[in-house]
């Protein structure tokens, strides 16, 4: 991957947080910024597709505790069948 140059202000607090981190972590204050940069960039990027592009049919209300652990022995009790019989 390519490396572009850019220049930027920080806060000097900022600053020695980082030099520290990076002599804690035994990598460049560089690597620590451009990590950053990354979790910035991805934090504001737009997606072209939603996260979700299915809908699932329910209730529209929150499952309870015990409607999740039925739905998932469920779940497992539906796939040790399907073990069975194959």
């Amino acid at each position: 991957m390519s490396m572009k140059r850019t220049n930027v202000y920080a806060d000097p607090e900022d600053l020695a947080i980082i030099k520290e981190a990076a002599a804690r972590r035994g990598v460049s204050e560089a690597e620590i910024i451009r990590q950053g940069i990354h979790l910035a960039a991805m934090a504001n990027r737009v997606w072209d597709e939603p996260l979700f592009s299915r809908t699932f049919e329910g209730s529209g209300r929150t499952p309870s505790k015990d409607d999740v652990r039925n739905a998932v022995a469920d779940g497992v009790r539906r796939e040790g069948d399907s073990e069975v019989t194959a």
